[in-house]
């Protein structure tokens, strides 16, 4: 069993979660797969979008709890793995969409938040159960706590109640919740308007949404403007806006 499918055509390689018997959940062979996976899209010129998606009725339900349960002492438990997925997907270069057909929890909710861009069915069903697990949240915090809206963070993960998807676009979970029959098209007008950036402005624009702020304004604008200035200046940024002064597409999109 592959555990992540791949993919790759126009631009779009998806990484496809495929143990629907065990509802996705994040073992460490999962995880290992997935990092693969992530480095060889990020080394392919030919993919430039990556969509996580899944097999089945379930995104994913979580770190694999049968593995967890029965770990050594000494091994590396699957939570410890997702922080190193969490990190490569945060860190990605290139833009990720998660597209979730169905009932995400606990550390399925991390790699919705480390996607760039969200899109559930409004069916779909969330919760961050860890609390009612004698657990807590603490990993999947890096990626979804940037995402929630404070008081909703409170609520959710303090009571682990079920959400759908209309609650989870409106506390900033997701980027849009759509009729479940919407979302493959959802998904695909997201990665049509996403492969329309040049690749490197693209990574750019990643590093830029994550940077952290100088505590001064001129320090802050000098290295914006350092930044600007450098990209106006490469070859591809040359080349769009050549593109744009002569009303052709950039030789980015084919």
């Amino acid at each position: 069993m592959d555990l992540v499918r791949t993919a790759t055509g126009a631009g779009v390689t998806t990484l496809t979660l495929d143990n629907p018997g065990n509802r996705n959940a994040l073992s460490t062979a999962l995880l290992r797969r997935m990092l693969d996976a992530l480095a060889a899209s990020a080394a392919d010129p030919d993919s430039r979008v990556v969509v996580l998606s899944h097999t089945g009725p379930v995104f994913c339900s979580g770190v694999d709890l049968k593995e967890t349960a029965a770990a050594r002492p000494g091994d590396k438990l699957p939570a410890e793995m997702l922080a190193d997925v969490l990190a490569a997907l945060w860190e990605f270069p290139k833009p990720v969409v998660a597209r979730i057909g169905g009932p995400a929890r606990a550390g399925g909710l991390g790699l919705i938040g480390a996607a760039d861009i969200a899109v559930c069915a409004r069916s779909a069903t969330f919760a961050f159960t860890e609390v009612r697990l004698g657990v807590i949240p603490a990993v999947i915090s890096s990626t979804v706590l940037p995402r929630l809206a404070p008081r909703a963070a409170a609520e959710l993960y303090l009571t682990g109640d079920v959400f759908d998807g209309t609650r989870a676009a409106e506390v900033g979970l997701v980027t849009a919740a759509v009729a479940e029959e919407d979302l493959d098209a959802a998904v695909a007008a997201y990665c049509a308007s996403l492969i329309r950036g040049g690749p490197l402005a693209l990574a750019g624009t990643k590093q830029l949404l994550r940077r952290t702020r100088s505590e001064s304004i001129r320090t802050d604008l000098a290295d914006l403007a350092q930044r600007s200035a450098g990209y106006f200046k490469s070859a591809e940024g040359r080349e769009g806006v050549a593109a744009s002064r002569e009303r052709r597409d950039p030789d980015w999109v084919r």
